[in-house]
């Protein structure tokens, strides 16, 4: 990124002369576009109409409807794009800044625990509708490593005088991008999902089918690599802080599936670290050709908001009965797993609707292009009931099918007890919340 003028002077300065400065700046960049007869006035972006699939359910509504943020699908190194358009801002009182920042927040919690971009439109930001100094200072400190860790690059474009101003202050974000250097170089990086070989290897677990799997397992409905991850976790993770939250190191995610691929053991011991198995199990599911809700499914999904929150248990069942068995059976076997995993957020901080934000997207996308962050709330919504109600959606006495799928997935999750040691007793139905948010 090259940003005009000359760089901000490093001696210390107050908040207060920082903000001098800005306005200063802003008020020079209005001058400069008056002299070139572009005057800015507070810009509205051109807009197709108001997003379908955005309900007034959303739980950031009132910023949401600006479109400021959106996601603008994935770049040619499969990194999904996030993008800020300042001229989306409407004028200051009109928009509850930190509101705004608990959205972008709540925005790059979806995406964080894989490989992305953001690109900052900054032409319409002026000083009607722009935020305090203080508000980047405030982003800044509440995006932990978590969320930098993952951002391989940040795109400014537009950049004005304004820039040098938030130069000092962003620049803690800005990792130097080693593959935008490769790729300039004439060097094209590898992609974040690799396809499998073709044919696949015999022994490959990753990218490949369920009906794959289960033909190269001598039938077996569960995956190894799922059952592998949900075994040591159940044994060993269960009481984890922030489990499925918190990311590992890429190269040992991909030395595993190299591993895993390869048919070869893979003892999760040796590595140290609970959140590592985790991260295999959502890139597992991530990487699969189809997600397993599957695409025939993604709008019967997205409209469970218009549903009264009465009938929505009952509708997600009605969504599941129509999936394949093999995807049934697999997902209730998930399901179990991540309904006993939100039993302990008193010690793991992850109740079902924070594992939603999590799954969510690594259950269900579209056929074409991405979910829009309107789609978020109902596809995560979807999740929660499904782990929150595990016990009403995949009732027992319920068929799907053959009665083998289900079964199968019930014998799979008893070996998996078995393997984890004994046997704990039944989960005793959860109430209804009488509070809080409706699901």
């Amino acid at each position: 990124m090259v940003c005009p003028g000359h760089p901000v002077p490093r001696q210390s300065m107050s908040r207060l002369d920082l903000e001098e400065l800005a306005e200063i700046e802003l008020q020079r960049d209005e001058e400069e576009a008056t002299a070139l007869g572009a005057v800015r006035r507070t810009p509205v972006a051109p807009m197709a109409g108001p997003d379908p699939a955005l309900s007034m359910n959303h739980p950031f509504y009132d910023v949401a409807r600006h479109g400021i943020l959106q996601v603008a699908g994935e770049d040619r190194l499969g990194r999904r794009v996030v993008t800020f358009s300042c001229c989306r801002m409407p004028p200051s009182h009109e928009l509850n800044h930190r509101r705004l920042l608990e959205y972008l927040q709540y925005t790059l919690d979806q995406y964080v625990e894989s490989d992305y971009t953001i690109v900052y439109f900054h032409y319409g930001l002026n000083s009607q509708n722009k935020p305090s100094l203080g508000w980047f200072q405030s982003a800044y400190k509440e995006f932990d490593r978590r969320h930098r860790k993952n951002l391989k690059a940040l795109y400014v474009v537009h950049p004005t005088n304004f820039i040098r101003v938030l130069w000092n202050i962003l620049r803690p974000l800005i990792r130097h991008d080693e593959e935008l250097r490769n790729l300039h170089t004439g060097r094209l990086p590898p992609p974040t999902k690799t396809p499998p070989p073709r044919p696949p290897l015999p022994t490959q677990q990753f990218g490949v089918s369920l009906k794959y799997l289960k033909d190269k397992n001598q039938g077996e409905l569960i995956p190894p690599v799922l059952r592998f991850t949900v075994t040591y976790l159940r044994e060993k993770g269960l009481r984890t802080e922030g489990l499925f939250r918190k990311s590992a190191s890429v190269q040992t995610i991909r030395e595993i599936q190299r591993l895993y691929n390869q048919g070869k053991p893979v003892n999760f011991d040796d590595y140290g670290d609970i959140h590592i198995p985790a991260v295999i199990l959502k890139t597992f599911l991530r990487e699969l050709p189809q997600p397993l809700l599957t695409f025939e499914a993604y709008e019967q999904i997205l409209g469970i908001t218009s549903v009264e929150s009465s009938l929505r248990v009952t509708c997600c069942r009605q969504i599941l009965q129509r999936l394949p068995e093999h995807n049934y059976a697999v997902l209730r076997y998930l399901m179990g797993f991540l309904h006993e995993v939100s039993r302990e957020s008193i010690f793991n901080k992850m109740n079902s609707s924070n594992l939603a934000c999590v799954f969510g997207l690594n259950l269900i996308w579209p056929s074409q292009g991405a979910s829009s962050l309107s789609a978020l709330v109902p596809l995560n919504l979807f999740t929660e009931l499904l782990i929150e109600y595990y016990e009403k959606v995949f009732r027992s006495q319920d068929t799907h099918g053959e009665p083998g799928a289900s079964g199968a997935a019930r014998d799979g999750h008893a070996r998996d007890r078995a393997a984890a040691g004994p046997a704990r007793p039944p989960v005793p139905p959860r109430p209804l919340p009488v509070a809080g948010r409706p699901l």
